[in-house]
């Protein structure tokens, strides 16, 4: 299948003695997608996998979990971005321009929204055009489209000298949101925040930058998501 070079925009999040700004200080890192693909995955690090290698993204963990079970799936069409956030993923579905309908939709987003200080409820209306659009795009079938929680980063070395219990209940907060609005949509939510949260007894769980998951983590992601996925989509 023929491929074109997408250029994702890629947050140095490496060190935790750095500072704000060389945290937020952008590095371009050049990832191959499909021009065309039966999945559509939507999201920020933890969709394009940053810190780990790309058989071990959870997109492509998936594809494979479910290409064993018989099912078609194309290796899948990632939009996504380290640091961005709700609005920053939805102007860059526009600028994409993306036509397709995918028989499979995933949105995981809304860390940053947390991590630069937003409001849940400035986050919920901005998910729900993202819910709305993820659903056009699985051909107005919301039984195609799913959404992971966010993940818990305060558990992390990364926060360390941080209010890990607030982060902790703002995520929750989040994830409140999430639940609720995914709920109306008929979209389906898959709690993976419990998992993250084990990170911080298990640092296999993280990548080498003891701040994003390690595919350990991606793949307890994937045995998380997949039967509930598999009841909703019809069978080979």
């Amino acid at each position: 299948m023929s491929k074109l070079l997408f250029l994702g925009l890629m947050l140095s999040l490496t060190a935790c003695n750095k500072t704000e700004a060389e945290m937020e200080k952008p590095v371009v890192v050049p990832v191959e997608i499909p021009q065309k693909s039966n999945f559509l995955a939507l999201g920020d690090s933890y969709t394009i996998g940053e810190g780990v290698l790309v058989n071990d993204r959870w997109p492509v963990q998936l594809t494979a979990a479910l290409n064993q079970r018989g099912f078609a799936v194309e290796t899948p069409h990632i939009v996504a971005r380290t640091g961005w956030t709700t609005d920053e993923l939805m102007l860059a579905i526009e600028a994409a321009g993306i036509r397709d309908t995918f028989q499979l939709v995933s949105l995981l987003i809304g860390v940053n929204n947390q991590y630069r200080g937003r409001s849940a409820e400035q986050f919920r209306g901005e998910l729900v055009q993202l819910l709305e659009k993820a659903i056009a795009f699985a051909g107005n079938e919301p039984k195609r489209v799913f959404m992971f929680s966010i993940p818990d980063w305060g558990v992390t070395p990364f926060a360390e000298g941080r209010d890990r219990a607030r982060i902790a209940r703002e995520i929750d907060a989040y994830n409140t949101v999430i639940r609720e609005e995914t709920a109306k949509l008929n979209v389906l939510f898959v709690d993976i925040t419990r998992i993250s949260r084990e990170a911080a007894n298990d640092p296999a769980l993280l990548a080498s930058d003891k701040l994003h998951p390690s595919g350990k983590m991606y793949s307890r992601w994937v045995d998380e998501l997949l039967p509930q996925l598999l009841n909703r989509i019809p069978k080979p």
